[in-house]
């Protein structure tokens, strides 16, 4: 009875009874803040190029342009005329990452403690395979490509040297785009988990704001953005993999016939312990 009350009990009372559950936060607060340190430090660290990184940032260009997908100059185009909307996509690039990671994973840990699990796991994931790429593949972004493209997030606004000094951060780390990755697996997080319908719609629209932001404010292009989504998607399935195979409903391939005792029909003995000539 003691147990279900603390699993049912609103969540300070719930840890006021469980130790465990204390430790079990703080855990995952270090583990969160360490992969965090991590990602910052390496790639505030690693040593790139910068002919290097303009070379790759003219290949990505060149073939935007073969796909008709280069549209960053046209998109920014549309919002330099508008000062309120530059200041909005400013706000969405900036404020609408971290600020809206830190909340949802929050919100997941507390009520939705699996979808934290995943949620988590695939960003770790994606976070060591795209530092990965950041450091094999260094790519300058729009606004550092000498593409006539403006940096309206550096030129309108002070706060993203608060949120991300630039000691922790390498400028050549353009693809993929994890602003537009993370951002869609909160999103995807906050649509599966929410009840309400508004706030559902809310983790839909999530993403395709950044998409806006990322472009519009000559951080990313159209490519970083899609590789950066698509990195996120294999990250959330190999989760869910990790999550099958520690809840045992995936277990790890054995060698066929090895140690396995097997029905006449082919099938396993469903106690293994059963003696073979038993299970004939």
């Amino acid at each position: 009875m003691a147990a279900a009350d603390s699993v049912t009990a609103p969540l300070p009372t719930a840890l006021a009874k469980s130790p465990s559950r204390w430790r079990g936060a703080a855990r995952e607060v270090l583990l969160v803040l360490a992969g965090v340190l991590v990602y910052f430090g390496v790639r505030g660290v690693t040593v790139t190029d910068a002919g290097e990184a303009l070379d790759h940032a003219l290949d990505l260009v060149a073939l935007e342009k073969a796909t008709g997908l280069y549209v960053e100059p046209s998109l920014q185009a549309l919002v330099l005329g508008s000062d309120w909307l530059v200041d909005v996509m400013n706000w969405v690039y900036i404020w609408g990452h971290w600020p809206v990671i830190a909340v949802v994973l929050l919100w997941l840990f507390v009520a939705h403690p699996a979808g934290y699990r995943r949620a988590r796991n695939a960003m770790l994931i994606s976070g060591g395979v795209g530092l990965v790429i950041f450091a094999a593949f260094p790519v300058a972004p729009p606004r550092l490509a000498g593409l006539g493209l403006i940096d309206t997030v550096t030129e309108h606004s002070s706060a993203y040297r608060v949120l991300q000094p630039p000691a922790f951060v390498n400028q050549y780390a353009a693809m993929p785009s994890l602003h537009v990755g993370w951002d869609l697996l909160m999103g995807l997080a906050v649509y599966t988990y929410a009840r309400h319908v508004a706030v559902r719609i809310a983790g839909l629209v999530l993403p395709v704001l950044m998409v806006s932001a990322v472009l519009l404010t000559a951080n990313h292009y159209v490519i970083d953005a899609a590789v950066g989504a698509a990195l996120v998607l294999v990250s959330m399935a190999a989760a869910r993999r990790i999550e099958r195979r520690k809840s045992g409903h995936e277990p790890a391939l054995a060698p066929t016939g090895v140690g396995i005792p097997r029905q006449r029909d082919g099938g396993p003995v469903t106690d293994a312990s059963a003696p073979i000539s038993e299970a004939r």
